[in-house]
């Protein structure tokens, strides 16, 4: 876990029983799943393998270890992760540093929250070296802490990532709003006791218990934010 900016404990409006707001990156905020996919098809191209699309929604949202161990297996790649790993990486990396298109109203939603002093976490299963060229496009000062998928036990699917982000805040899990666009990401964040607003990317997701879904984070804001975990 990073800390990006001063910690901003759980000040929040009074009246507010919301502590803390705990944001997805890849598909949730920078439209860069699509990324993912890309550099997967192209480096298993270069390895003589051609990905089955169906494949684009077993990977998406997974920690780097899950979504290249299953491509490695279903196509019989002569590679070993770490190796792969590297490579993905890379091309993701060239990828974003040529562009890095936001999803619509997360630039409005990242300003809204720090004006506010709303305590927000970046929370991927990317790794640090991603997440720190991400956060230089987003603006670090938007951030209380980050906390990237190569530096917690277990990343998403299970409730780490969030946990320690709610723990770094000093919040109550209970009391974080979430931000995911993943099932991956969904299931990890409900594990960690938080309320989950969904906002698919790739592969549709239902309502249920804790979660709300919307199609865009156009119509998420801090007043929506608060009421979600108001009404809890």
């Amino acid at each position: 876990m990073t800390s990006t900016v001063p910690a901003l404990g759980t000040r929040t409006a009074e009246g507010s029983a919301l502590q803390a707001v705990l944001l997805d990156m890849d598909g949730t905020l920078v439209d860069t799943e699509g990324f993912w996919w890309d550099v997967e098809v192209e480096v298993f191209a270069s390895l003589g393998h051609t990905l089955d699309e169906s494949w684009r929604h077993v990977v998406v949202g997974g920690p780097m270890t899950r979504s290249a161990g299953f491509l490695i297996e279903v196509t019989g790649a002569d590679i070993t992760l770490p190796e792969l790993t590297v490579l993905l990486n890379k091309g993701f990396e060239e990828r974003i540093d040529q562009a890095l298109p936001l999803m619509p109203g997360a630039a409005r939603l990242l300003t809204e929250l720090y004006e506010h002093e709303v305590p927000t976490a970046l929370v991927s299963a990317s790794h640090r070296r991603i997440i720190d060229r991400v956060l230089d496009r987003l603006g670090p000062r938007h951030f209380a802490l980050s906390v990237a998928g190569d530096e917690v036990a277990r990343t998403k699917p299970h409730p780490d990532p969030y946990l320690v982000a709610a723990a770094g805040l000093g919040a109550d899990p209970a009391r974080c709003a979430v931000v995911e666009d993943t099932a991956t990401g969904i299931a990890s964040a409900e594990a960690a006791g938080c309320h989950v607003v969904a906002v698919p990317s790739v592969a549709p997701v239902a309502p249920a218990g804790r979660r709300t879904v919307v199609t865009s984070l156009e119509e998420v804001d801090l007043a929506f934010l608060r009421s979600l975990i108001a009404a809890r």
